[in-house]
């Protein structure tokens, strides 16, 4: 058989080898060869090299090639062709030298050099273009190219030298890595492309916390995400950044590709890979480690194997970035283990064992998510969880002086915000932030409609974005503005919501074309180009933001006459089942068409519950003239009814959960991220009525909203319902993100708080301030636990006037915050004055002798304090002094714990001698004070109720 009979024999098999790759590399090397073996002419190689380069993309060929024995060529310009694809070679590592001989001989200008080195260009690519600028220099310039290889061949390593050898490979593929990755993540992508933002310009750092084994909070900054500081797993090699929608997760690892291309951050790291799972759910493929990451980040020129053999003998050296762990369709499983770094498998079998340390053990992986994504059986496999708390007031401020050059526009904006705390609230979200930003001219412009809710905000950038398109003069838009657009609207929104039922959120052109989308359509900028997928050449899509996707989904719901009945109900059900016709539509270029049928799944519950918002707040009255000749009357309040029982359904399978009290126990419940949920989308209705409703058939004391991720947001939900509460409640809000800004929302609900529990959120003294100057005025709002905030002694003078002022107030707790002797000496004058607080908790600050002395001698006259904490306050002997005669005088002081602070022998027996007089006090904790084992001994034999 003949080699043409061959190859037509083959056919199949070699088309299938040709467009298996990622890299035009390959074929460029057997472009070279046939140039070499003049099997082509100059004019036929010109003519392939013209291809689309779409075409040539995804063609692959073997590996490097060698010239076949022939005649030596005349000429040095000849010999450039017939030893090409050993030059090639040759150059990659040498093209600065080379380029630099050219020039210094006269034989290449500057501009030149600069054509050859075009940023676009890959190393060989430069070469080859090299090789064709001497070409056409003439003789001169291929002599003295020649001649310069001919002097380097004295000074390169021995190939023979394997070590040698791989550390110029590894090298070559490190540079290009971090040259792709920095590409990657230099700018961020405006709206439709017609504007960027350098990173360095726009970035602006979001709070990032840790909880330690000790279920204490660290901060972290961004060096830290990968750093020791709060391991808790030191086995596990994953590290999860969890946060809500639009909190800044893609921004952060953006940041932290960026630091590691520059060489600036993850000094350690030779190799970093960044994923983004929303395009990994394209690949349907099933690929071998190596094929993933030489596929989807980074096509080594040279030596593949040994590249990927240094990745596996040392995994210590490279970090995996897997972007949108939340946005891959299937949800983590650890049942099917792999852990052959070679053999092809699923994405999602792939992904998941990578994770879980089974494959690749000792990568470090980061990895991002919304925090309800993420279940128990991953979070097994967890190094640590960082979670990314979006802008804190300052980060505000900074983000908008970065958007604004103008500092005179970014101060107007700034103080915009301060005039409207609802709005500063949203803006502690990053995607909120950056609309508010974007569309300050319309904010200082003055609204007809105050922006109150996420829904008020994004129908300001759906409008920003339709008046920039806008034909009349300086793009005003009528009142009408949405009946003008509605036909867009209606085809993006259907889009937008297929997609969400179907996991989806990169589309092809052709799923565009069938839902009628035109490139005016695409020009407004709610989509944006994907240009960073290599699965296929074919043009591909995504929302600007995921938040915009659902808010488009939601316009569709409510906007769209012809839409199932049951579409609005649907969206409040937990966890419904999809069977999407865009599940087995979107990228269908990519599914093989073996496959029979695609798997329903389940939908993909956090987006739908931002969708569900939306829908609430497009149906809320104060939008009803802007969607009143785009939806019939009749059809919205159909819908209003639809949302409205949706919602007391919800809240209703929440209050029946509510379990019996414990005799002697408050009715308590506690609830979880979905009643939050439900208690947002009532705030996005902006209806009292509807509130106040919900509010009447809940019958609880206590409600307990720990580790929900409450932030100032989700304040300003709870404020507008919990106010209609038929009774005072304790309102336990602790280990959340409510800071200065969310304790200001809670203002409107304070007289229906008995007590308030924010242990944990991040309040600074002024937050304070304005908490306490409403609750003076409370007369229901008796407790106050405040543990592990941001407080000082500023903040005692406001806890002081409280004091005086409210002879009802039962509980103050300030532990582990930063009080000394001046904020105790402060403290102390209001408890002088109050005769109604049964507990003082102050655990965990700097008080020491004079601080103690002075809460002493404020208290002795109490006739109601029962418990008092001075634990790890660095208190002596003196203080201890100054407290035995609290005790000698106090008929009610039950507990008083005085753990971890400098007392000695003598300042015990003053304790023991006070507690002779006093029958009443239960207990004294003494552990960790300056006392020997002898001597606490000796001590509690001669008082029974001392503790050490």
């Amino acid at each position: 058989m003949t080699a043409h009979q061959l190859i037509l024999k083959q056919r199949a098999e070699l088309l299938a080898v040709l467009c298996g790759g990622g890299s035009a590399e390959p074929l460029d090397c057997v472009l070279d060869l046939l140039l070499a073996c003049e099997v082509l002419v100059w004019e036929d190689y010109l003519s392939i090299r013209v291809l689309p380069e779409e075409q040539k993309a995804g063609l692959c060929f073997g590996k490097e090639c060698a010239v076949l024995g022939k005649n030596r060529p005349d000429t040095a310009t000849l010999t450039l062709l017939a030893d090409r694809p050993v030059l090639v070679r040759k150059l990659r590592d040498n093209i600065d030298g080379a380029l630099n001989a050219l020039l210094t001989t006269g034989c290449f200008t500057i501009k030149d050099c600069d054509a050859v080195q075009l940023p676009v260009y890959t190393p060989s690519q430069q070469v080859r273009r090299l090789l064709d600028q001497v070409r056409f220099k003439g003789e001169t310039a291929a002599k003295t190219l020649l001649q310069y290889l001919e002097q380097t061949e004295t000074t390169r390593p021995n190939p023979e030298d394997k070590e040698n050898h791989l550390s110029a490979n590894c090298l070559l593929y490190q540079k290009k890595l971090r040259s792709s990755v920095a590409a990657q993540s230099h700018s961020l992508s405006t709206y439709g492309g017609t504007g960027r933002f350098s990173l360095d310009d726009i970035y602006t750092d979001g709070l990032l916390e840790v909880m330690d084994g000790s279920g204490e909070t660290l901060t972290l900054g961004l060096e830290d995400v990968v750093g020791p500081l709060g391991t808790l797993n030191e086995d596990a090699d994953t590290v999860l950044v969890s946060g809500e929608a639009g909190s800044g997760k893609s921004t952060l690892l953006q940041r932290l590709h960026l630091l590691w291309a520059r060489e600036a951050l993850l000094t350690n790291t030779f190799l970093l890979f960044p994923f983004s799972c929303r395009k990994l759910n394209s690949e349907h493929r099933e690929l071998s480690l190596k094929e993933l990451l030489f596929l989807h980040c980074c096509w080594p020129d040279r030596s593949q194997d040994e590249v990927f053999q240094f990745i596996l003998d040392h995994p210590n050296l490279a970090l995996f970035t897997f972007d949108g762990l939340d946005e891959f369709k299937q949800g983590f499983t650890d049942e099917e283990r792999h852990c052959c770094p070679t053999k092809q498998v699923p994405i999602p079998i792939l992904l998941f064992n990578l994770l879980q340390g089974t494959l690749m053990k000792g990568v470090m992986k980061v990895a991002t998510s919304r925090p309800q994504a993420v279940g128990p059986s991953l979070k097994h496999y967890l190094r640590k969880e960082v979670l990314l708390k979006g802008f804190s007031p300052g980060g505000i401020d900074c983000y908008v002086k970065k958007h604004h050059s103008d500092p005179a526009m970014a101060r107007r904006v700034i103080e915009s915000l301060q005039a409207n705390t609802v709005l500063l609230s949203l803006c502690h979200i990053p995607v909120f932030c950056w609309i508010v930003t974007k569309c300050h001219q319309e904010l200082l412009g003055g609204q007809d409609v105050i922006p109150q809710t996420i829904t008020d905000v994004s129908l300001l950038v759906l409008q920003h974005f339709f008046q920039r398109k806008s034909p009349q003069p300086q793009g005003v838009l009528g009142k009408a503005w949405l009946e003008e657009h509605l036909d867009t609207v209606l085809k993006l929104g259907q889009l937008a919501l297929e997609g969400l039922e179907a996991s989806c959120y990169v589309f092809s052109g052709y799923e565009l074309q069938r839902n009628g989308l035109t490139e005016q359509d695409v020009s407004l900028g709610f989509l944006i180009y994907c240009n960073d997928l290599s699965v296929t050449d074919c043009k591909r899509y995504e929302f600007l933001h995921i938040t915009l996707q659902c808010f488009f989904a939601a316009l569709y719901v409510v906007l769209n006459r012809n839409s199932d009945r049951s579409a609005v109900s649907r969206l409040f059900q937990p966890q419904y089942r999809q069977l999407s016709g865009l599940s087995q539509r979107c990228l269908g270029h990519c599914i093989d068409s073996s496959v029979e049928e695609v798997e329903s799944h389940v939908t993909e519950t956090p987006n739908l519950q931002i969708t569900a918002q939306f829908v609430s707040g497009l149906l809320s009255q104060r939008h009803h003239n802007l969607l009143l000749e785009c939806c019939p009357t009749a059809v919205r309040e159909r819908k209003v009814k639809q949302v409205v029982k949706s919602l007391s359904k919800g809240m209703q399978r929440h209050f029946k959960s509510i379990p019996r009290p414990v005799e002697g126990e408050k009715k308590s419940m506690h609830a979880m991220p979905s009643f939050v949920w439900l208690i947002k989308c009532i705030y996005e209705m902006q209806d009292n009525s509807i509130a106040q409703d919900t509010m009447a058939k809940l019958d609880v004391e206590h409600l307990k909203l720990t580790y929900c991720n409450i932030g100032p947001v989700e304040c300003t939900a709870l404020s507008y319902v919990l106010k209609y509460l038929r009774n005072p409640v304790g309102l336990q809000l602790d280990n959340n993100s409510v800071g200065d800004v969310g304790a200001e929302q809670l203002l409107p609900c304070l007289h229906i708080c008995h007590s308030l529990y924010l242990r944990n959120n991040n309040i600074s003294d002024e937050g304070i301030r304005k908490l306490l100057e409403k609750g003076m005025k409370c007369e229901s709002f008796q407790k106050i636990a405040l543990f592990n905030n941001n407080l000082t002694d500023a903040c005692t003078q406001h806890f002081a006037l409280l004091l005086k002022s409210k002879q009802n107030f039962l509980s103050l707790r300030l532990g582990n915050n930063n009080i000394t002797s001046q904020g105790a000496e402060q403290l102390a004058e209001g408890l002088s004055y109050n005769q109604s607080l049964q507990f003082l908790g102050l655990w965990g600050n700097k008080i020491g002798d004079r601080g103690a002395e002075a809460l002493a001698a404020a208290l002795k006259n109490s006739t109601t304090l029962i418990w008092l904490s001075l634990v790890d306050n660095g208190v002596g002997s003196a203080g201890a002094c100054a407290l035995a005669k609290l005790i000698s005088q106090s008929k009610t002081l039950e507990q008083l714990w005085l753990n971890k602070n400098c007392i000695s022998r003598e300042g015990v027996e003053c304790l023991i001698e006070a507690l002779k007089m006093n029958s009443s006090v239960k207990e004294v904790w003494l552990r960790g004070n300056n006392l020997s084992p002898e001597e606490e001994e000796e001590l509690s034999k001669q008082e029974s109720r001392l503790t050490f």
